[in-house]
């Protein structure tokens, strides 16, 4: 019985001891939009998207994850495959603030000291709120009627790498399905007159936009208990 108390205690403090394993870094990449507006590419990124964001790695194959990521989506018709989008010719410009929290997962364990697999793939999901403006048209040109806080649904697959016993430089492609459908003025809000007669594109599907790029995070705090011998 005092053996399996020991055992215990052990793993405890163990896990505890590499749950001060922290990361923060920034983020740089392209943004697109995934709409009634524009190119109907998934992964097409346009804009500039840059960010940072905040790890706490509870063991080798779990993390919490805090992240603020900036853009000013970019769409427009003209580059479409759609010959009735083109026709219609649209365009708009929305920036968009988010805040994100959720926890990533490795597929392989990462262990953030240098005896450890340097190399793993990763999925990361949570949820996001995120700042954008209420959009409609007049005249083919977006007009801004105001802004709006929206939630979405943030899902990232990536692959990170150690650079060093302190540097991680990642690579994701990360969707966020968003609980609007007026990021690009197809369904204006109903303080608008007319508002029905405002509306294009499909109104039963919301908006996505997604995130593409590279992250590169410093590593601090304790290190596991076989690596404190540095």
């Amino acid at each position: 019985m005092n053996f399996r108390i020991l055992a215990i205690a052990i793993m405890l403090t163990t896990n505890a001891t590499y749950a001060q394993m922290f990361e923060a870094g920034a983020f740089v990449g392209g943004s697109n939009y995934i709409g009634d507006v524009g190119s109907s590419w998934y992964i097409k990124p346009n804009s500039f998207a840059a960010g940072g964001l905040f790890k706490w790695n509870v063991s080798q194959r779990y993390a919490y994850r805090a992240s603020f990521t900036f853009s000013t989506i970019h769409a427009a018709d003209k580059d479409s495959d759609n010959s009735a989008r083109q026709q219609r010719d649209y365009s708009f410009s929305n920036g968009i603030l988010e805040g994100s929290l959720g926890m990533e997962f490795n597929f392989l364990e990462f262990d953030l000291s240098e005896f450890s697999r340097s190399v793993t793939p990763y999925l990361y999901g949570g949820v996001s709120v995120f700042l954008h403006d209420e959009l409609y048209y007049v005249n083919n040109n977006a007009q801004v009627s105001g802004n709006k806080t929206t939630f979405a649904i943030p899902m990232a697959i990536g692959v990170k790498g150690k650079i060093n016993t302190r540097f991680v430089l990642a690579a994701e492609i990360g969707a966020r399905y968003t609980f609007t459908d007026n990021i690009d003025g197809s369904n204006p809000n109903t303080l608008l007159a007319n508002n029905d007669d405002l509306k294009f594109g499909n109104i039963f599907s919301d908006d996505w936009y997604v995130f593409s790029g590279i992250t590169l995070t410093y590593t601090f705090g304790k290190r596991p208990c076989y690596s404190c011998f540095d």
